[in-house]
């Protein structure tokens, strides 16, 4: 679990690497908020797109094989970046950190759903989310932190060394995570794409698309929105978001418990998500004391990161009532390729909103598509009691 959570806390990490870095890039390369965004929007889409396909490879090829490439293609990306020239360059360095990027989710998932007990996965998929949300907390202060005292390019060269040093960990200790190592098909187990006709599959991605669409305006632009809405220094404003990351992380743990307690996993992540929901149109008034803006924040991440267990033992459930353990890395890399899908739209949204000095709506925008993910999120539940009885 602390293999597979250091890959993970490094995948996220690289989510926030060329975002924390806008203030420079942009500085530099003279870039408006469109085509910053933009970058973000490339690593996503790759991301996206390979994670679809990783899941096959996982379940081919072993999911440890898989994890090692993904690492070293996020050191390589780092590389890209710090001797990048130009808006070409940048663009590069965020299409292989994509590709990195795509592999962690089936991978992961797959290794945790072989090794860890049933009744124990609702507090396994708590501390896979937790090193996530530490990856995403740390990357802001510790890019901004070393680019403001040696450059941006050293910040982009010691994230490659966090990559270079989760590689070496899974590498060095590989037998700890074996994990199944591969799998054979074979005409009986039916067609490779069967899981695409199950309704709860598709909703599950919907969701992820939904909620990730809010989430990316926030990953990308809430020091900003901040800096804007409540005249917030930039430094305060990306330790605003910061906060939020890390009340995440707090959150995802409490969820673990959550998900053991409560089979309802879809009403779980509703209630949650509705509060998450509410907290965002009272950030977006721009009525709250600057005092008062991070601890909001903290709140909201609580609210969100709480209901990531409950959200990924949906999925499970959405994979295991049709395909047993066969399908687990197909299964997952499509279901998550939505996150990476709402990512790699949300930037290029959001980004025009902010270079029209829209703040406020990006806010609303959050909420809204919060809401709507609680939409999909009660549909996974009619849709698996749909397949279900259909399966009968």
């Amino acid at each position: 679990m602390s293999l597979v959570g250091f890959a993970h806390a490094t995948s996220h990490f690289f989510h926030l690497v060329i975002p924390s870095l806008f203030p420079w890039l942009m500085a530099d390369f003279g870039l408006n908020f469109t085509r910053a965004g933009s970058l973000a929007a490339a690593f996503f889409i790759v991301s996206g797109v390979g994670q679809a396909l990783a899941g096959f490879i996982v379940d081919r090829y072993g999911a440890q094989a898989t994890l090692f490439v993904g690492l070293a293609l996020l050191a390589l990306s780092a590389l890209a970046l710090a001797s990048a020239h130009g808006y070409p360059g940048l663009v590069l360095a965020s299409i292989i950190a994509g590709a990195g990027n795509a592999v962690f989710h089936p991978a992961d998932f797959t290794v945790l759903n072989h090794s860890v007990s049933p009744g124990r996965l609702g507090h396994a998929f708590s501390a896979h989310g937790v090193a996530g949300n530490i990856g995403w907390a740390v990357a802001p202060l510790f890019m901004t932190g070393v680019a403001a005292a040696a450059g941006w390019r050293t910040a982009a060269l010691c994230a490659g060394a966090v990559a270079v040093l989760a590689l070496a960990s899974v590498v060095l200790f590989r037998t700890s995570f074996a994990g199944p190592s591969r799998t054979k098909t074979s005409g009986a187990a039916g067609s490779p794409f069967s899981f695409l006709r199950v309704s709860a599959i598709w909703m599950c991605f919907l969701f992820f698309l939904a909620s990730m669409l809010g989430f990316g305006a926030l990953q990308n632009f809430a020091p900003s929105v901040l800096k804007n809405a409540y005249g917030l220094p930039l430094t305060a404003a990306a330790s605003a978001l910061s906060v939020f990351l890390l009340g995440g992380a707090v959150g995802v743990s409490v969820g673990g418990f959550l998900a053991a307690r409560y089979e309802a996993h879809e009403r779980v992540v509703a209630v949650l998500l509705v509060a998450a929901a509410s907290l965002a149109v009272v950030l977006a008034t721009a009525a709250l004391p600057q005092v008062a803006v991070a601890p909001l924040m903290a709140v909201f991440g609580f609210c969100t990161g709480s209901a990531a267990p409950s959200r990924d033992l949906l999925v499970r459930k959405a994979a295991m009532e049709r395909f047993g353990q066969r399908s687990f890395g197909k299964v997952y890399g499509f279901v998550y390729s939505g996150v990476d899908v709402g990512m790699s739209i949300s930037p290029v949204i959001f980004g025009r909103l902010m270079d029209h000095g829209m703040s406020s709506a990006v806010l609303y925008g959050v909420a809204f598509f919060q809401v709507l993910a609680v939409l999909f999120a009660l549909r996974v539940g009619q849709a698996r009691v749909e397949s279900a009885a259909l399966a009968r």
